[in-house]
C-alpha cells in the first residue's frame, strides 16, 4: 500500500528544490513586527527563519515593537502623542521603549540559539549578531513640534553587515538605535528594515501581518503589485474606499525600497504556520508581493534556458505530443525560442523556424507546463511569435499538432494541407506522425 504522506512529501520536496537553489547566497531583510512577536505562531516564524539560514540565505531580522511599547507606556502611565502618524519620544518614554526593545531581543536572540531535541532546530548552531549597525540622527522640529527621541536612519553600516553575512550570522536590528553623539533614539521598523535593504543591496524585504497579504474588495488575496498600484491602493485606503490596512506602514516601505532597487517585498501572515516556506518555495506564493518588474516575463530564450525548456517538452515528447528534440540540437537553435520565465523558471515555451526564401514561418515546440495552464501563458507566447514573425517579414505561420488542433483552432489559426507547406516542409512532413497542419496570416 502507497504511503500517500510520503508520496505527498516527495513530490513537495522535488517541487521546492529549484527555489532552495535560486534563494542560496541571496540576502533577505526579514521585518518581523510586534504583533507577530506577540502570536502563537512566533515560534514556528522563528523556526522557520532558522531553516532558511540553514539553506544558505543571509538574513537580517529586523523588529519592531508597537503593540509591546504601547501596553508598557500604559502600564507606566505615560501618554503617547503623535504628530504626522509619528511617535514623539521624550526621554521618559524612551526609557520604556529600550527597555521593551531589549528585551524583545533578548527574547529573539534566545528562540534563534534553541536545538532542542525533537525540534525543528534539533542540531543547528546559529549565531546572532547585533551591534551597531545603524547610526540614527533626530526627526528634528516639525510644524513647530519637538519629535525629541524620535529619529531617523542616518547611516548604515554595510561593510559590518556583510562581514556577519559571510560568516553565515543572523543580524538582528531592533527600533532603537544611537547617533553620532551617543544618543539613543527611537526609530520605526519599517524605516530601518528599508534602509538596510537599500543600502546592502538585498534581494527581498520580507513582513508579516494579520492576513495572508493585501486583500482585494472580495477578500482575495492580491498576488502581485508593482509600486504605482501599491501607490493607488495606499490612496484607495486614504480615500475611505478600501479598508484601512495594518499592513499600509509596510506598504510604504515596500514601494521606497522596490524603487531604490530592491528586487522584490512580500507580505504574507504572521499567524499561519509555514507561510514564509509556502511564500518562498512554492510556485505561486501564498502572500503579496511588490515588484519592480512582473515576477513573470516573456522574452528571448538565451543558451542557460535549455535545461529548463527541456524540463518542459520531455514529458510531451514521451507522449508523442512533440518531436524530440536533443539538447545540441537545442543549443544550435535557441535563437529560435520564446519563454515565459517566472522565478526563474522556464514555465512555457514556443519556437519560431522561418522558411528561407518564402514568407512563411512555423510555430513549433508550443508547451506550459501543466501548473501554469490555467492562465493565458500560450495565448501571450503565440503573439509575442506573431510579433516576432512580422518583424521578419513573415506573412503566413505554420502549425503542425496532433494533440491541440481545437486550440489553434481558437486562436485565429485555419485548417491547411501538406501541399500548403513550402517545400522544404512537404519533404521533411512525417506520414506516420499525421499531423494535423493549421496556418495563420499575420
Amino acid at each position: 500500500m502507497i504511503n500517500v504522506r510520503t508520496t505527498d512529501l516527495v513530490d513537495g520536496f522535488r517541487h521546492s528544490s529549484p527555489y532552495v537553489n535560486a534563494h542560496r547566497g541571496k540576502t533577505f531583510v526579514i521585518m518581523l513586527g510586534g504583533e507577530a512577536i506577540k502570536h502563537e505562531n512566533f515560534r514556528n516564524i522563528i523556526n522557520d527563519i532558522s531553516l532558511l539560514n540553514t539553506l544558505g540565505i543571509r538574513i537580517v531580522l529586523v523588529y519592531g515593537a508597537r503593540p509591546q511599547i504601547d501596553e508598557a507606556l500604559t502600564k507606566a502611565k505615560i501618554a503617547c502623542e503623535y504628530h504626522q502618524h509619528t511617535r514623539i519620544t521624550d526621554a521618559d518614554s524612551l526609557d520604556v521603549i529600550s527597555g521593551v526593545a531589549g528585551s524583545l531581543q533578548l527574547q529573539i536572540m534566545a528562540r534563534l540559539s534553541m536545538s532542542l531535541a525533537n525540534t525543528p532546530m534539533q542540531g543547528t548552531q546559529i549565531n546572532v549578531v547585533s551591534g551597531n549597525f545603524v547610526i540614527a540622527q533626530p526627526l528634528g522640529v516639525i510644524d513647530g513640534i519637538d519629535f525629541c527621541h524620535s529619529g531617523k536612519v542616518r547611516r548604515i553600516d554595510v561593510a559590518g553587515i556583510n562581514r556577519q553575512l559571510d560568516q553565515n550570522s543572523i543580524v538582528i536590528h531592533g527600533p532603537v538605535a544611537a547617533s553620532v553623539t551617543g544618543e539613543s533614539f527611537n526609530l520605526t521598523a519599517e524605516e530601518v528594515a528599508t534602509q538596510i535593504a537599500i543600502r546592502i543591496k538585498a534581494d527581498k524585504v520580507i513582513g508579516f501581518c494579520a492576513d495572508q497579504g493585501l486583500l482585494d474588495p472580495d477578500g482575495q488575496v492580491i498576488a502581485e503589485l508593482m509600486p504605482s498600484e501599491a501607490e493607488a491602493l495606499l490612496q484607495s485606503y486614504d480615500d475611505g474606499k478600501a479598508n484601512c490596512s495594518a499592513a499600509k506602514p509596510f506598504l510604504l516601505a515596500a514601494i521606497k525600497a522596490c524603487r531604490s532597487g530592491v528586487p522584490r517585498c512580500h507580505l504574507i501572515s504572521g499567524e499561519v504556520d509555514g507561510a514564509i516556506l509556502q511564500e518562498l518555495f512554492s510556485r505561486e506564493g501564498i502572500g503579496t508581493q511588490v515588484v519592480t518588474e512582473p515576477a513573470e516575463q516573456v522574452r528571448q530564450a538565451r543558451i542557460d534556458d535549455i535545461g529548463g525548456i527541456l524540463n518542459l517538452i520531455r514529458p510531451l515528447e514521451k507522449q508523442g505530443i512533440l518531436v524530440r528534440r536533443s539538447r545540441e540540437q537545442l543549443e544550435v537553435e535557441i535563437d529560435r525560442f520564446t519563454i515565459s520565465e517566472r522565478d526563474g523558471l522556464v514555465v512555457a515555451c514556443a519556437a519560431l523556424y522561418p522558411f528561407e526564401d518564402s514568407h512563411v514561418g512555423e510555430l513549433a515546440c508550443l508547451a506550459v507546463d501543466p501548473e501554469y495552464r490555467s492562465a493565458d501563458r500560450g495565448t501571450e507566447l503565440v503573439r509575442m511569435i506573431q510579433q516576432k514573425a512580422k518583424r521578419m517579414g513573415i506573412e503566413t505561420l505554420f502549425a503542425l499538432t496532433t494533440h491541440s488542433i481545437h486550440w489553434f483552432l481558437e486562436h485565429g489559426f485555419v485548417p491547411a494541407d501538406v501541399s500548403d507547406l513550402p517545400p522544404q516542409k512537404q519533404q521533411m512532413y512525417n506520414l506516420q506522425r499525421r499531423s494535423k497542419i493549421l496556418k495563420m496570416e499575420i
